[in-house]
């Protein structure tokens, strides 16, 4: 029987804040104010979707919306997965704890070829017919379920049987219109065949039902009132809607990132990501910045991003980047860039990127020689490789990650070997007496084919993907200073089975995820994974096919392809044919043959015009802003280590921020901190960080009303601002009680930290045991408080047994009682040496009195005992 979600979410799970709803930047709208009820639904865990920009700018425009209302659920871990199922309560989304099948509508993002079976899982938690065939067919009124996302753009085919429809391309101004039609049919009251009628004539929305797959897998209408091609939407970036959920958990981006430049002309012709995007659109300089300071100082992240395919094709980068430093000179803010064209590193780029904190430095040269990368397009010379790396290496980095690929189209052994040869010179290049070495971490990966790229006709076998990595793992051997990882090879014959397949794919997703095959499989258990996936590809009669994939169906590269047999493949229909993108195939086809000869493309964003067919009035036009003058460079941050003033905050840690780890809530005070402006210190070192220390960790679950917390400030401030200013920006289950200033010289709070006081609610564990009288229970307190010695094992860290006597930790306890049974209220010693005597230390010693094995229900830590407070706790009595 179902539960109250409340109820699952609990200490006992591992990290239960992911699934609280209730971080900074979650929009809380009545349910009843709404029409239209979304929910973003994010096929991974928590951890990955709250800190993914999409996912958050979708969320906050829909929450602009009228009459709309948007929540958000995640992919949830394996223990709460088991929880619900076991207690067949379905999937929710966090903020109204409501069931997913309450909403109108569920958007799910669909980046990633083998992503969809995290999507089936969480259909099935949420009780949801996984097909549209079953859902059309019950009587029941599911939400609709649509995709978008990288892979629902470019082939949705293999995935057709599980999505009502799919939103292609950029869904900023698209999921709006989505939603004016779904709020008028809902009020017309349309049956579901009409109201996704009505969707398909929305330009980016692809019904899968309306068409049908021909035997050679083409796809074409079943109905003349939907459009033979869908075209993909386009948008302009929105940097505003890029402020907001600041998660209290750490997730896999942990700051905030803003778009500065969308879609890539480089014309890396393995590159989907840049034929999908076209064309290419700057954000305006002055906008960015304003939108970082005003998004820092909203959010109290202590690190920001700018994301772009090719962040460095956005000129304006180093002004803008050394605008921001500039302006947040003083405030410890580091600024990551995602992988970045080397040709473009240079010590403008350098100088915003490093500091106290340097970030991690990534550059993709893809290959490793010239030729290939001529091939690719990669539009990069040795000269500016080496330029690029040494500027990094003079500009203090030590170590450089780099991407490359095997398996290229017209890769030969010695173009392999190159890689090992690129690094080989860079190292020799880059020395510097009284240096240490310049160490590299390398990425290999394997060419994919994907659609709607040149190369999307091309694929290599899986055994000469074996014998290059063995190439190069021979070479790397005997280098030291240099890490290499390696993409498994079945990962990418999976990959390139399900890109570029067909809709008789659908069968194929659905066993796989019934066979256990999801996104983490692949990483916890390879062979799991792997096996999952090939026996539903037997299953379902299409072995033969993964076959030509494995065995690399054909190789352009080749010298025995004839030239009529490579031209009939080229104008044989492709699944994805029906889906206009903009980029014509004919141009496709052009580029492959320019690939041939090794003839590159110029960049049409500063060179002359391609001519892929993407500008026009459907797609727009690339909008390139010429770069500002780079502002003078004040330096990098100095940490501020005057110590002031120095306050000591009583706090409390209420409801459901009980569920807050430690070192999360560590974060949310250096937020706080700094959404305030309060002026804090920062230590020294090479880490410098903020002088924020608390007395004592609370354990996880439990609730406090007398939290203690030392800051010490660079400036004087008087006491009343100062709680005022706090207290404005904690959340309201982080109550504050007072404050107190306290000497600089004076011992920190844990330092002087002596006992806690607690009260810990418990009953007995068996609901079948005869109830205990009071009588009872006072006769085993008195008997714990009569004991001159309780002995008790303790294991340390290291792993050794020792024995310790709580009852000489042990101040006070007393007994009450309660509607759901007693209140131990204790204090113990705590102490920042570890003699820290525990609430289940305390029901431990109750029951070796002959009471009943107890089970707790809460503990709260009614307050920290200092030194100085000590003998005046002893001298009252508990309350």
């Amino acid at each position: 029987m179902a539960v109250a979600v409340d109820s699952l979410i609990t200490p006992e799970i591992n990290k239960p804040a992911r699934y609280l709803g209730n971080e900074l930047g979650a929009v809380h709208k009545p349910w009843e104010s709404a029409t239209i009820r979304w929910s973003l639904t994010y096929p991974e865990i928590y951890e990955v979707g709250a800190s993914n920009l999409g996912h958050i700018i979708l969320y906050n425009i829909l929450n602009a919306q009228p009459r709309q209302l948007c929540d958000r659920a995640y992919l949830p871990a394996p223990d709460l997965a088991a929880k619900l199922r076991e207690t067949e309560t379905p999937l929710f989304a966090v903020e109204s704890r409501r069931s997913l099948l309450e909403f109108d509508i569920l958007g799910f993002s669909l980046s990633y070829e083998l992503g969809a079976t995290n999507i089936l899982e969480m259909l099935d938690l949420a009780g949801i017919p996984l097909t549209w065939q079953e859902r059309n067919s019950a009587e029941q009124n599911y939400p609709l379920i649509f995709a978008g996302g990288q892979t629902a753009t470019s082939n949705p085919e293999p995935y057709a049987d599980f999505f009502d429809f799919f939103a292609l391309g950029d869904g900023e101004e698209l999921l709006p219109e989505i939603g004016l039609v779904l709020e008028e049919g809902k009020n017309n009251g349309l049956s579901r065949e009409a109201l996704l009628l009505d969707l398909a004539q929305i330009p980016g929305v692809y019904v899968p039902q309306f068409y049908t797959m021909a035997a050679a897998g083409s796809v074409h209408p079943n109905r003349p009132d939907v459009p033979a091609r869908i075209l993909r939407r386009v948008a302009d970036p929105m940097p505003e809607y890029s402020i907001g959920l600041v998660p209290y958990v750490q997730t896999v981006h942990d700051r905030l990132t803003l778009e500065v430049r969308r879609g890539c002309t480089r014309g890396c012709r393995f590159c989907q990501p840049g034929m999908l995007t076209r064309p290419a659109r700057d954000v305006d300089p002055e906008q960015v910045v304003s939108t970082i300071e005003k998004g820092m100082r909203e959010t109290g992240y202590n690190e920001f991003s700018l994301l772009s395919l090719s962040c460095s094709d956005y000129l304006a980068l180093p002004a803008v980047g050394m605008e921001i430093k500039n302006r947040l000179k003083d405030e410890n803010i580091t600024l990551s860039l995602p992988s970045q064209r080397v040709d473009r590193f240079d010590e403008n780029i350098a100088n915003i990127v490093g500091g106290t904190r340097k970030s991690g430095l990534t550059f993709a040269p893809e290959a490793g020689t010239q030729r290939m990368r001529d091939i690719i397009n990669k539009g990069l010379t040795n000269a500016e490789l080496l330029k690029g790396v040494k500027t990094a290496f003079e500009q203090g980095w030590n170590k450089v990650k780099l991407y490359f690929m095997i398996g290229l189209p017209g890769e030969t052994d010695a173009d392999v070997l190159g890689i090992a040869e690129t690094i080989c010179w860079l190292r020799q290049e880059c020395r510097l007496q009284g240096r240490r070495r310049l160490d590299f971490n390398l990425t290999i990966s394997n060419f994919t084919p994907k659609p709607h790229t040149p190369f999307q006709w091309h694929s290599v076998s899986t055994a000469e993907f074996k014998r290059k990595q063995d190439l190069l793992r021979a070479e790397f051997r005997q280098m030291r200073g240099v890490k290499v990882n390696f993409t498994d090879v079945r990962i990418s014959a999976m990959e390139d089975f399900v890109g570029r397949g067909d809709r008789r794919l659908a069968p194929v997703v659905k066993r796989a995820w019934e066979l256990g095959a999801g996104m983490d499989s692949w990483w916890e258990s390879l062979d799991q994974a792997f096996t999952a996936w090939t026996d539903a590809i037997a299953e379902a009669g299409l072995t033969w096919k993964y076959r030509q994939v494995e065995a690399g169906e054909w190789n352009l590269f080749q010298d025995e392809i004839q030239p009529s047999l490579a031209a009939s493949a080229l104008d044989a229909p492709l699944p994805w044919d029906h889906l206009d993108t903009g980029i014509t195939k004919d141009w496709l086809k052009q580029d492959l043959n320019r690939a041939l000869e090794a003839a590159t493309v110029p960049d049409c964003s500063f060179e002359g015009c391609s001519h892929c067919g993407v500008c026009g009035i459907d797609f727009g036009h690339n909008v390139v802003v010429p770069p500002p003058e780079i502002p003078d460079f004040r330096g990098h941050f100095v940490p501020n280590s005057d110590r002031v003033q120095r306050y000591r905050v009583w706090f409390g840690k209420q409801g459901s921020l009980a569920l807050l780890s430690h070192l999360d809530l560590l974060r949310l005070w250096d937020r706080v901190v700094r959404r305030a402006n309060l002026p804090i210190s920062f230590s020294g070192g090479f880490h410098p960080g903020p002088r924020i220390s608390p007395a004592s960790a609370l354990a996880l679950g439990a609730t406090s009303s007398g939290e203690i917390l030392d800051l010490e400030l660079t400036q004087p401030i008087p006491p009343e601002t100062f709680q005022s200013t706090l207290a404005q920006y904690l959340p309201q289950e982080i109550p504050l009680y007072r404050l107190e200033e306290v000497p600089l010289k004076a011992p920190s709070a844990t330092q002087s930290l002596r006992a806690a006081e607690y009260q810990v609610s418990c009953s007995v564990a068996d609901p079948d045991a005869a109830p205990c009288s009071q009588g009872q229970w006072q006769s085993w307190v008195d008997a714990v408080l009569a004991a001159e010695a309780i002995a008790f094992e303790k294991t340390t860290k290291s792993g050794k047994i020792r024995q310790i006597n709580l009852r000489e930790q042990l101040i006070e306890l007393k007994l009450h009682f309660g509607a759901d049974g007693i209140v131990l209220h204790y204090i113990g010693t705590w102490n920042n040496d570890g003699t820290q005597l525990r609430p289940e230390q305390v029901v431990w010693m109750i029951e070796q009195q002959g009471c009943p094995e107890l089970q707790v229900h809460h503990i709260h830590r009614q307050r920290l005992i200092l030194e100085e407070s000590l003998q005046e706790s002893l001298e009252e009595s508990l309350v």
